[in-house]
């Protein structure tokens, strides 16, 4: 595997608050983990984990507070739009663009609400159900999360 795809999925892993990625191209495979410090650990195929040359940072928050009682406390009543994948969310097709949605929008089924960009694939995010936008949960540019609310819509 590359040594530049390693380093951007260390930049990936320091970015995000997840855990743990492994990668698996054909019979190669790189493991990233987070050690107790925040260092990503990487493992490839056959070798043994050593820490990472940069550290990344340490997480600021935990996901979801023991004392909150939910994991979503600023989501309006609706129903919910959820990030598929972990990636980068675009508003837009282009820096330039106007936005797929915007707030007060009537979107129908299977209108584009928006793009994920995940490993420099494009993924294009529509809505399952049509309704009103009535909140976007994701800032333009932002890394989400697996199953992380987007959007709402009544």
């Amino acid at each position: 595997m590359d040594l530049r795809k390693i380093k951007k999925l260390i930049e990936l892993l320091e970015e995000s608050s997840l855990a743990e990625i492994e990668i698996v191209e054909g019979e190669e495979s790189v493991r990233l983990s987070r050690t107790g410090t925040g260092a990503p650990v990487v493992t490839s195929h056959g070798s043994v984990a050593a820490p990472a040359t940069a550290a990344a940072p340490a997480p600021s928050a935990p996901l979801a507070t023991a004392d909150s009682g939910s994991t979503e406390p600023s989501v309006p009543d609706g129903q919910v739009v959820r990030a598929p994948m972990v990636g980068t969310f675009y508003a837009s097709s282009s820096p330039e663009a106007d936005p797929f949605v915007s707030m007060g929008q009537q979107v129908s089924t299977g209108d584009t609400l928006c793009i994920i960009e995940a490993m420099k694939m494009f993924n294009q995010i529509e809505a399952d159900f049509s309704g009103t936008v009535v909140a976007i949960l994701a800032e333009n540019g932002q890394p989400v999360e697996f199953d992380q609310p987007l959007f709402v819509l009544r």
